[in-house]
Formats: structure tokens, C-alpha cells, sequence
């Protein structure tokens, strides 16, 4: 099923759909979520731009997206109505707020005539609830003024879902509690809210019908769940590889949509020994991150695409002082500031190659939001085996979007244990014992770690080119064109698995990914497969370096394709390096693909 909650940003459409989700997972079901709601941080009540929804789809079944189009559609007011009806299929269920749909209200969106009346929603099965009404006569008893009780509207609709699909209430009701629990009598009437909704949804004879999603218990592996979104992982990940690493973990960030969440999220966790710092600017931030990188912590600077722009010269820093740093990107639409709470993947190019002069950067991308845990954990691999930053590449989809998250063991966990330089590493002709800071692992490329105070280990930085091996200052034609090239072959030599390929059926046409396509892609490619339809699909987690099997992998296919929520930026990189002819298949509207857009358009691939 899927279930999509609309209504002013004022509405507690977020909060709403965020409730429903938990008590679904809680039940067992497989689940995925699109948050979508507006830039402003209250737009104008009652206008197309200042809708807010969220969506659910949850089954007995393994899962991969939020769903296309919704079953069942909850309009609290005309522009919410009216923002999704597009997106809704004949015979669904439509639920309005009756209490909305009068003449001021409808015609700020452009309604003439009232929808509910005018014959144009015959082919849905309208339910009009005066949702404000019932919500405020349940109210009655807690001596709330009308626009409190009209606060509540928001429960009394999730009451009226968790009756028709059997969703359990106890969660809820102990989650207003504890929300509520310096106001409780605002926390007793948001609980009778909530069951004047399932009441009425027992007692009105307009929902003949309810439903039962069973658990989806062939889905997963045995183990604990939980639901969790991307940014959450994300931050439990950066938790875990500190663990492993034994280091602090210390955070410098800058609030920016959609990356903020992180920074709230570390801040909870001083126990673990986490830093976070929130600077005056971006520029601050990464600043403050490479010097706590420089002393020995696992450093991390999270942002989003116009905070990446301003962290450039500092990445480039990082490069040339060869520190281990995550920069973590959550992208959103832009350019600029673009779209702020709408998600994009184009800012793949700016990781590779946004920074002067030859600065090359690992870049890995997770593919769903409970994917961000373990990248997190593997980029952090990378900058602390390596000595060097590296571009974690989520985006809004993923950090606002949730799914079924299985609570990994400890034991579960790489090692990422970290060996600092303790005394001299190099020898001179005369017998002296020195320490070169710049002396490198033969095999990962990597510079020596050196805490600063640890006695004989005092060493130069900056942002000038460095000596090889002693790290003095270097203006030699032919030291640059070493240290350039040597820094290149670091990154070029990073170990990564290879690219694994879905292929059971021996298939012409390879659909290859990257990121939050993965949910889409694999979902459509399911759908072709089903239909009789040979597809290959694989998708890429490090995108620089690509995986060493990536060129092979490539020239089995006569036609590859890769879609991307941008303009074909990995299609460009992929051009560029195996000179293949890779088919872009493009979408920059601010929303994820759709599973039958993507399966209509790479059943037209095969067929060309």
C-alpha cells in the first residue's frame, strides 16, 4: 500500500507521516518513505508552495522505493488536494478535510468551483471527513481554544489510517506522551484525537473496508530492526568507524538543508567521545575539521552542494597535507541555493574536480538510506587507511527517506585501527635517525599520521608543495610533477571491491547506477524481468577510483544505460574513461524517479 499525507507545512504532515511509519515498522512490514515539504520555513498558509507530504509504502514484501502513486491520498486542504491529484490513479482513495473546502481557500489555489462538488473527482473514491470539526468537538472536554484544538486535526486523521491498516496505537499514544510531557494536557488531547480518528473510521459507514499489510517476515535476515532514515544512519555510521578506529570523532559543520540533521544527530552523542562544533561559516567548519584531523581525530565537515563550493580551497588543503577528513555532502537541487528540501545528484563533478590545481578526492556513494551506515563506515576507511579526504555523496532523498535497518553486531564491523607515527622513520647517510613526514607506506601510498607534541615528530604544514619525504617547502619543477603525480596514483591504487553485475539471463542491455537510483532502477528492472524482458543491472559505490573490473564489466554489453538525477555527469566520467558510448537517461525536477518512468524508458533501451 501506499499512503500519502498532504497539507500545509503548518499541519504536521512530517510528524504525522513519521508516526505512521514507526508503528509500521514496529508491525514487521518492509517500508520506504518520501519526505517532501516546502524551502520556506513557513510558507504562506493555503498556497500551492507550501505544501507539505509524506509518503509511505509498506507491504509484506521486499520493498525498494516510496511508491509511485498513492492508493490512498489525505488532502487536509484545497492546495493539498489539488498539488497532488496529478499523482494519484483512478479509484484510488481520496480522504478531504470538508472544513477546508470553502470559497477563500479554494480560490487561492484556482478553484472555480468546489472539486468535491463539480463531478471532477468521480473517478476516485472520495471520503469528505470535516476532519477540523470532529477534531475539535472531541476536543471539547480539555478547555483548548479552537485554533489549539485545531492543531490536533493532524492525530485525528493518523487515528482514522491506523484503524483502516491495523497499525498498532500504543507507540503513538506513548510518543505524545513523552513529546507532550511539560504540556500534558496538550499531550491527553493530541491521544483523544488520535482515537476519536480510529472511533470514527470503526463507526462511520463510509470505510466499509479495512486492511491488513501482514509482516513482511520473508524479507529480511534474522536480526533486530529498526526504521531508520538516511542522515541517522549516516551518523551512527561516523559513530561506528570512530569506534573502530579508536579515535574522537569530532564534527566542524555549518547548518545547511538537508545536512543539518547530522550535526543534531553527533551532538547527543558526547558519551561516545564525539565532538561537534557548529562554526560561524562553512569555511569555519572545514577549518576547525582539518585541524582536529591534523591532532588526531577522525574529522568530519558535513554540508550540502553550495557549502561544498566554499569548503573547496580547504579540500584542497586537506589534499595537499595528505589528512584523512570526510567531507559529507547531502545534495539538493541547485545551482545556487537552488532547492534547498529538494534532492538531486549533481554535484558529482564538483567532488571530482571541484578544487584547483590536480587535487584528487575518493568518492563513495551509499545507495539507500540504511546503505549510509556502512559508507560511512567504508569512506572512513579509506581517509584514515589512505591519508586523505574523501567525498561521501548522499542526497536529500536518501537522509529524509526511511527503511527497515537490521542493528549490525560489533563483531560485524571492520577493524579500522589506526598506527601514528611514534619516532624517526628515516635514516640519513651520516647515521642520523630523522622523521620524514612525508615518507610513504610502499603499499597504500600513505604519509606517516604524527600527532602534534609527540616528541622529534615536529613537522611542517601548509598549503605550499611539500619535498617529497621531508615535507619542506618545494618550489622544484620536477619534486611538483612527482608529488602530483604521486598523490593521483594514492588515489588510483585505493582498494575497492569489484563491481558486482545482476545478470541471471545473459542480457544485451546493462543498466548501471550510482547513489539513490538504486531503489528505482532496481525496482523497474524487476518489473522488465517479470515481463519476459532480459536486463542487466549493476551499481557503483566508489566512483572514484571506479572499480579496477568497472572497463571489463563494460565492453560485455552493447548498450549501457544510466540514469541519474542530473544531466549525465556520470555518464560523462564514464565516456571520458572507458570511451564507451553510455546512454544518459536524465531527470532534474527534485523528486526521485519512478519506478514505470525508468521501466518504460529502459524497455525502449532494449528495443532500440
Amino acid at each position: 500500500m501506499i499512503i500519502r499525507f498532504a497539507g500545509d507545512s503548518g499541519d504536521g504532515m512530517q510528524l504525522t507521516g513519521d508516526r505512521f511509519t514507526s508503528e509500521t515498522a514496529s508491525f514487521g512490514n518492509d517500508l520506504s518513505t518520501l519526505p517532501n515539504f516546502p524551502a520556506e520555513i513557513r510558507a504562506p498558509a493555503g498556497t500551492l508552495p507550501g505544501v507539505s507530504s509524506f509518503q509511505l509504502h509498506f507491504a509484506d514484501h521486499d520493498i525498494l522505493t516510496p511508491g509511485d502513486a498513492p492508493n490512498v491520498l489525505v488532502a487536509m486542504n484545497p492546495a493539498a488536494l489539488k498539488a497532488n491529484i496529478g499523482d494519484v490513479p483512478r479509484g484510488a482513495d481520496i480522504i478531504v478535510n470538508t472544513d477546508e473546502f470553502t470559497k477563500r481557500p479554494m480560490a487561492k489555489v484556482g478553484y472555480l468551483t468546489s472539486p468535491l462538488e463539480d463531478g471532477s473527482l468521480e473517478a476516485y473514491a472520495v471520503h469528505p471527513v470535516p476532519l477540523t470539526t470532529l477534531t475539535i468537538e472531541a476536543l471539547k472536554e480539555f478547555g483548548l481554544s479552537r485554533k489549539e484544538a485545531e492543531r490536533s486535526k493532524n492525530m485525528f486523521a493518523l487515528g482514522l489510517l491506523s484503524w483502516m491498516y491495523h497499525r498498532p496505537t500504543e507507540g503513538t499514544e506513548q510518543f505524545l506522551r513523552t513529546k507532550f510531557a511539560k504540556k500534558p494536557n496538550i499531550a491527553e488531547a493530541n491521544v483523544a484525537a488520535f482515537r476519536a480518528g480510529w472511533n470514527f473510521g470503526e463507526t462511520t459507514e463510509d470505510f466499509a473496508v479495512s486492511y491488513e499489510v501482514a509482516p513482511a517476515t520473508k524479507a529480511f535476515p534474522a536480526g533486530t530492526y529498526r526504521n531508520i532514515s538516511g542522515n541517522l544512519a549516516l551518523s551512527y555510521g561516523l559513530i561506528a568507524a570512530a569506534h573502530q578506529a579508536d579515535l574522537p570523532l569530532y564534527l566542524g559543520s555549518y547548518p545547511i538543508t538537508p545536512a543539518s540533521d547530522i550535526l543534531h544527530e553527533l551532538s547527543r552523542h558526547k558519551n561516545f567521545g564525539v565532538r561537534t562544533f557548529q562554526a560561524e561559516d562553512e569555511i569555519a567548519a572545514i577549518g576547525a575539521a582539518l585541524g582536529a584531523s591534523f591532532g588526531g581525530s577522525l574529522a568530519v565537515t558535513t554540508t550540502s552542494g553550495p557549502g561544498v563550493a566554499l569548503k573547496s580551497e580547504t579540500i584542497g588543503l586537506a589534499v595537499s597535507l595528505e589528512l584523512p577528513l570526510l567531507v559529507v555532502a547531502i545534495q539538493r537541487g541547485g545551482p545556487s541555493t537552488g532547492l534547498p528540501t529538494k534532492t538531486e545528484q549533481a554535484d558529482l563533478l564538483q567532488a571530482m574536480y571541484g578544487r584547483n590545481g590536480e587535487a584528487p578526492v575518493p568518492v563513495v556513494a551509499p545507495r539507500t538510506p540504511a546503505d549510509c551506515f556502512d559508507a560511512a563506515i567504508e569512506a572512513a576507511r579509506i581517509a584514515v587507511t589512505y591519508r586523505t579526504p574523501v567525498f561521501l555523496l548522499s542526497d536529500g532523498y536518501l537522509a529524509n527517506g526511511s527503511e527497515p535497518w537490521r542493528i549490525p553486531q560489533p563483531d560485524e564491523l571492520p577493524d579500522l585501527g589506526v598506527q601514528f607515527a611514534t619516532g624517526p622513520n628515516h635514516t640519513l647517510p651520516d647515521g642520523t635517525e630523522v622523521f620524514w613526514p612525508y615518507k610513504r607506506d610502499p603499499h597504500t601510498l600513505a604519509r606517516p599520521w604524527a600527532v602534534p607534541g609527540t616528541p622529534g615528530l615536529e613537522h611542517r604544514i601548509g598549503g605550499i608543495e611539500k619535498q617529497d619525504g621531508t615535507g619542506n617547502i618545494s618550489y622544484d619543477p620536477a619534486n611538483h610533477d612527482f608529488m602530483v603525480r604521486t598523490r593521483q596514483a594514492k588515489i588510483d591504487n585505493i582498494e575497492v571491491p569489484d563491481l558486482v553485475v545482476d545478470d541471471p539471463h545473459g542480457a544485451r542491455t546493462l543498466v548501471l547506477g550510482w547513489g539513490s537510483t538504486y531503489g528505482p532502477i532496481t525496482a523497474a528492472v524487476r518489473r522488465l524481468r517479470t515481463a519476459g524482458h532480459p536486463i542487466a543491472q549493476a551499481h557503483l559505490r566508489h566512483i572514484n577510483p571506479f572499480p579496477k573490473n568497472l572497463g571489463e564489466v563494460l565492453k560485455r554489453y552493447d548498450k549501457i544505460v544510466v540514469p541519474e538525477m542530473n544531466l549525465g555527469q556520470l555518464a560523462t566520467l564514464l565516456r571520458a574513461k572507458y570511451l564507451i558510448d553510455a546512454h544518459s537517461y536524465n531527470q532534474v525536477n527534485g523528486m526521485p524517479f519512478k519506478a514505470e518512468q525508468l521501466a518504460t524508458a529502459l524497455k525502449e533501451a532494449i528495443d532500440a
